[in-house]
């Protein structure tokens, strides 16, 4: 890009719902500039529990709005890339002392029905010692409930919507920061610092602002304006420890305290524990677990499984900040909405500004094409939406039958260790071959940075996917940072480092 480049949008935030406006915008034909000022997916878009749902839970809360537009979502996110995303059986523990069984099977009855469902199973009651999850619960929970959800890889979500956009056109700055904006002559005049200090001015016909916990903060700071709507900046962290069960079915643990506890199969080898809620007012940057969080944590799996873990058993955790829509009289965290709400300031004959209060990552898709729909109105601009039955990259797998996909690859290519091309598939799915190129053999791969991590990869992982560090292939782009021996964990980070250092750089797609 030039200096004084002028867009017809400029997006702040390069989380999922910054990754998911530039998309469809750019995909109805909008210039668009995206301008993240960490990596794609650095902080709360990363740090998800990593399911796509309806939000079983928000139904106590009479959220049927949300439930019903989360349901909805569902089915078509599952469809668009299920590389990254699957169908996922959740098992509910029943409790008689927390909530009565019938209050639980009208709940999960109207879960089925609130939104037309074709891919996922319906709800049913279990009795524990005849089905494969009840083996790893204590002795007195005799029955239980199982019903469908979704999961997905969360920082690859943003990732692939953030190439999409870019496929239709988007310009993509990471490590970019939106130092200022002011309205001039019709149009937004912005000022940009890259990584290196340099400075980029840049024009726009709009903006929007989807900087996450950062919204308010960057209103009333760079761009200058007052805000109508407030986030509440609520903390939720994550444990993993070893795979504390066999079967490929999730849990959902209900505690005391009404706080609803997940326990879901992660990376083959782990077991992903989450999350908390917790009011947070430090920099949403900074944010970590601290003691009692994980404490808390185990005592909830402690008061359901036969096998006791402590904090001595955690391998890795991570915390993010949800930034939800503030509501008077929610002063528990739990209850607080996940919806969203789009700001959108748009004085006569001034540029437009839509700023995205809340959200959670099942709805991006939908809060995007109503960012769009929003933004494109006040631009005069008339393009019909267009991602409602749009693949994500990689996800044009054919009948969205991965066992197949998966099998075929590795009857193409039966040099590739069965693990790593489940893992490549996984990741990339279609454009896997556009990692591994014309190779033969592991060698043809290159470099061995770590177990299954080849310099192929991060070639292609830095030409095309933005990828600057070690942190943003080892725990964003892929999680192999998990899967690496603790005492060489350090080294390898080094080594990767040091070649994203030395190589070129060139320009992402």
């Amino acid at each position: 890009m030039t200096q004084g480049t002028k867009y017809d949008l400029l997006v702040v935030g390069g989380g999922i719902n910054g990754a998911g406006i530039a998309r469809d915008a750019a995909g109805r034909g909008l210039s668009v500039l995206l301008c993240e000022q960490h990596d794609l997916a650095a902080h709360t878009s990363s740090a998800s529990t990593k399911l796509i749902h309806g939000g079983l839970r928000y139904l106590e809360y009479r959220e049927f709005g949300l439930v019903r537009k989360a349901l909805q979502e569902r089915e078509t996110l599952l469809r668009a890339a299920p590389h990254i995303m699957w169908p996922l059986r959740f098992v509910m523990p029943h409790m008689p002392d927390l909530r009565p069984a019938w209050l639980i099977r009208a709940g999960l009855f109207l879960y089925d029905h609130l939104a037309r469902r074709e891919l996922l199973p319906g709800s049913r009651g279990i009795a524990m010692r005849d089905h494969p999850a009840g083996a790893p619960l204590v002795e007195s929970i005799k029955r239980g409930f199982v019903y469908s959800d979704g999961w997905v890889n969360d920082a690859r979500l943003v990732v692939l919507n953030a190439l999409d956009a870019a496929e239709h056109g988007a310009t993509i700055l990471t490590r970019t920061r939106l130092l200022s904006a002011v309205r001039a002559g019709g149009e937004w005049r912005a000022q940009l610092e890259q990584a290196d200090g340099s400075i980029l001015d840049v024009r726009a016909a709009s903006v929007a602002n989807a900087a996450g916990p950062w919204v308010g903060e960057l209103l009333q700071g760079a761009l200058g304006r007052p805000a109508s709507h407030s986030v509440r900046l609520v903390k939720g962290s994550h444990i993993v420890t070893r795979r504390l069960f066999d079967h490929d079915h999730a849990y959902i643990f209900q505690n005391p305290d009404k706080r609803i506890i997940f326990a879901i199969p992660y990376e083959h080898d782990y077991t992903l524990i989450g999350t908390t809620d917790i009011e947070y007012r430090g920099d949403p940057a900074q944010v970590a677990i601290n003691a009692d969080e994980t404490q808390y944590l185990c005592d909830s799996i402690n008061r359901y499984f036969r096998q006791k873990i402590s904090p001595a058993d955690v391998r890795w955790t991570y915390s993010g900040v949800r930034p939800l829509l503030e509501e008077e009289g929610a002063d528990n965290p739990s209850a607080v909405t996940r919806d969203y709400s789009l700001e959108l300031d748009s004085p006569a004959g001034e540029a437009p500004l839509l700023s995205v209060f809340g959200g959670k990552i099942t709805t991006f898709r939908k809060l995007a094409e109503e960012a769009v729909d929003k933004l494109s109105a006040a631009l005069g601009k008339s393009v019909p939406s267009w991602t409602s039955g749009a693949p994500l990259p990689g996800g044009d797998i054919a009948q969205a039958n991965f066992e197949r996909f998966l099998a075929q690859l590795q009857q193409q290519h039966a040099w590739l260790p069965a693990d790593l091309a489940h893992r490549l598939a996984r990741a990339y799915g279609t454009r896997v071959r556009n990692v591994i190129g014309h190779a033969q053999s592991l060698a043809d791969l290159g470099r061995a940075f770590a177990p299954g991590l080849y310099e192929a990869e991060l070639v292609y992982l830095r030409d095309t996917e933005w990828a600057r560090s070690a942190q943003d292939v080892l725990w964003r782009r892929s999680k192999l940072g998990l899967h690496v021996e603790a005492g060489t964990l350090d080294s390898i980070t080094r080594d990767i480092d040091a070649w994203f250092a030395r190589e070129p750089e060139r320009q992402s797609a």
